[in-house]
This record gives C-alpha cells, sequence and structure tokens, in this order.
C-alpha cells in the first residue's frame, strides 16, 4: 500500500497568485495547469507577454497567433522551448481532435508546433506561443496551496487568449464570487494603501 494519497487533478485550472506570494517569478500571475498529478505539475503563465514576435522565432505561426502577436513567458523552466496552446471553437466535442492538437481540458489543448501551421490554420480560434513553463515536483503545489500561495479557480477558454493579458490577474479574480472578488482590488504596491 502506497502512502500517497490520491491527488485531485487540476488540470484545467487557473492557479492565480495571492498577494502574499514572494516569488518574483510569479507576482500577479496567472498559471493555467496542463497536468498535475501525483509525479508534479505543469503550467503556463498566461499574463508575461514579451517583446518577442512570435514571428521571429515561428514564422509559420505568426499570422495564426491571437493579439498581441507576442510570444510569453511561460514560466521559468525550460526558457529556450516554445509551447504552442490553442482553443478549439466548440471543444470539439465527439469529433476528433485536428491532428496537431491534443486536448488538455475542453476547448483548450497543445498544439504540435513541429507540425504544418497549414494543419490546423482552419481549427484553430485562438494561438499562444510559450517561451518556457512553470514546474512543480511531486507534492510541491499542494505544499504552496497549504502556505496560500495560490488561489485555485475555473479557467475559461478567453482566459489562454486575453487580448488584454495585463489585466487579466484582475479580471480572473473580479468574476469570482465573495470574498476573493475583493481581492482585485488590492494594490500594486499595498505601501500606497
Amino acid at each position: 500500500m502506497s502512502g500517497m494519497t490520491e491527488v485531485s487533478s487540476l488540470t484545467g485550472r487557473l492557479l492565480v497568485a495571492t498577494p502574499a506570494l514572494a516569488d518574483p517569478n510569479f507576482d500577479r500571475a496567472v498559471v493555467l495547469l496542463l497536468d498535475h498529478d501525483e509525479e508534479g505539475s505543469l503550467g503556463v503563465v498566461l499574463n508575461r507577454p514579451t517583446p518577442v514576435d512570435v514571428g521571429d522565432i515561428l514564422e509559420g505561426w505568426a499570422d495564426l497567433a491571437g493579439e498581441p502577436g507576442v510570444v510569453f513567458q511561460g514560466g521559468p523552466v525550460s526558457l529556450d522551448s516554445a509551447l504552442g496552446l490553442a482553443v478549439i471553437p466548440g471543444g470539439t466535442a465527439g469529433d476528433r481532435a485536428p491532428l496537431g492538437w491534443r486536448r488538455v481540458h475542453g476547448a483548450i489543448g497543445l498544439v504540435d508546433l513541429e507540425a504544418p501551421p497549414e494543419l490546423l490554420a482552419s481549427a484553430l480560434g485562438s494561438l499562444r506561443i510559450f517561451a518556457g513553463y512553470a514546474g512543480w515536483g511531486p507534492g510541491q503545489l499542494e505544499d504552496e496551496l497549504v502556505e496560500g500561495a495560490w488561489y485555485v479557480v475555473e479557467s475559461e477558454p478567453g482566459d489562454v487568449s486575453s487580448p488584454a493579458p495585463e489585466r487579466l490577474w484582475r479580471e480572473v479574480l473580479r468574476r469570482q464570487r465573495g470574498e476573493l472578488a475583493m481581492v482585485a482590488t488590492y494594490p500594486d504596491d499595498p505601501s500606497l494603501n
């Protein structure tokens, strides 16, 4: 019998950094969890656009990338690798997923950036390219949750392709119920309060 308790998967949910989270990599971050199980967790930060245009590193995908058409810093791990996330309108419920796309949660999935962009062009609703990702070893994310570093909330397909990523932290919190919605009004610099 294993000493490990069953992990309730948070795949597809958002981790929203609490104002108490001190790690500068995740200050006001909104992380979409792409994988969460007893072996650890992996996600991408949705609200860290970089000044780098998608066309500068993945020319063929530039026309498919949503606004702003820049690469996003997905997290502090493997910054030299690219990851594509795309929303397929309608979520392909019952339909076969397009070649080169693998469902993560609902209508959100990972794009095979090695595939020819034309293969997916007609199916994609929106595409975001991330450099790097956020990763946690076994139990590490659970420890951070117990410490109060993150709020866990439901994701919406539009979160992946928000045209105003700098406002995503406040927008995600604002749509929550009760006290969590109030956190959206937390000042950027609490000393000015």
